[in-house]
């Protein structure tokens, strides 16, 4: 059976996580694998939660439950709308490098000041 490049995807990301070098994944894909994607994660026990992204995507987030309960406190609207100080903390809690994190922050934060 052929998979898919957002199946394929999605199984570097499962691995990853099991494997520890993540504790938490922001996987978007087409919702026409939604009971796919959603199956794959149900059989190995992996929390997740998902949020639209228009009218063809999901943002899927999962990974640890302590990070998923931060994330609904969190991710609350899309993530286009989230603060500076919201972005920062999502893309920390990804793993994202924390150097651009402060740089992506500084120069989200000046805009929205230059813009008041």
């Amino acid at each position: 059976m052929m998979l898919s490049a957002d199946m394929k995807v999605l199984m570097n990301h499962i691995y990853e996580f099991k494997k520890g070098v993540r504790q938490m994944v922001l996987y978007t894909f087409n919702k026409r694998y939604e009971s796919s994607v959603k199956a794959r994660l149900d059989r190995q026990n992996i929390p997740y939660l998902t949020q639209p992204v228009g009218e063809t995507c999901l943002n899927l987030f999962f990974g640890r439950q302590e990070c998923l309960n931060a994330i609904q406190l969190i991710v609350t609207k899309p993530l286009n709308k989230l603060t500076p100080e919201e972005d920062f903390i999502l893309g920390a809690m990804l793993g994202y490098d924390i150097r651009v994190q402060c740089e992506r922050y500084c120069e989200r934060k000046c805009r929205l000041c230059r813009q008041a």
